[in-house]
């Protein structure tokens, strides 16, 4: 499986529910049952990849902005969420996280922003597929610390000026 049809699943599941991203996800493990144990690791690399290409100061700057979450959990759920969005919103995240503020039409604290069943659609999918759980997909571990210049996740002022745009625009959802 190349990037492009990584994207193809995950764009086709999110339009297909609505944005929701407990139905993506459960439409993602439909799909990924249809393919051949292989390819369901394929995806899984894929997606641990950008998860773990995700694990940036800034984004999770974004994440407590958007949805208030700024543990561990919540800002890994954020960014299951951020893939699920699909490769353009993915991209543009990663490469300017304030750049959200333009790249979102809309949204919803009561349901986007946690992502997480998607983290966990291929190992289901890989699961069904072959009766046992999937193996080491032989990444490299998440690093220790997020990239970038670290940030403080609990002041306002800093986030502000560090994300205006988002800020502006989205700093009253958690403010």
């Amino acid at each position: 499986m190349d990037e492009t049809e990584f994207w193809e699943i995950v764009d086709r599941a999110r339009e297909a529910a609505g944005g929701d991203p407990e139905e993506q996800a459960d439409l993602m493990v439909e799909r990924l049952v249809r393919l051949d144990p292989d390819s369901v690791l394929d995806f899984a690399r894929h997606f641990e990849a950008r998860f773990n290409r995700a694990y940036r100061w800034d984004l999770w700057g974004a994440a407590v902005l958007l949805t208030g979450a700024a543990d561990d959990e919540g800002f890994d759920a954020f960014r299951c969420w951020l893939i699920g969005r699909g490769r353009d919103v993915f991209e543009g995240a990663v490469h300017d996280p304030d750049a959200l503020a333009g790249l979102l039409e809309d949204f919803d604290p009561e349901l986007d922003g946690d992502g997480e069943e998607l983290g966990y659609a291929a190992d289901e999918a890989y699961e069904q597929l072959t009766g046992v759980v999937a193996p080491d997909l032989g990444l490299p571990p998440q690093a220790a610390e997020p990239d970038g210049t670290p940030l403080a996740l609990d002041e306002d002022a800093v986030l502000a000026a560090r994300l205006p745009a988002l800020w502006e625009r989205f700093g009253a959802l958690t403010a």
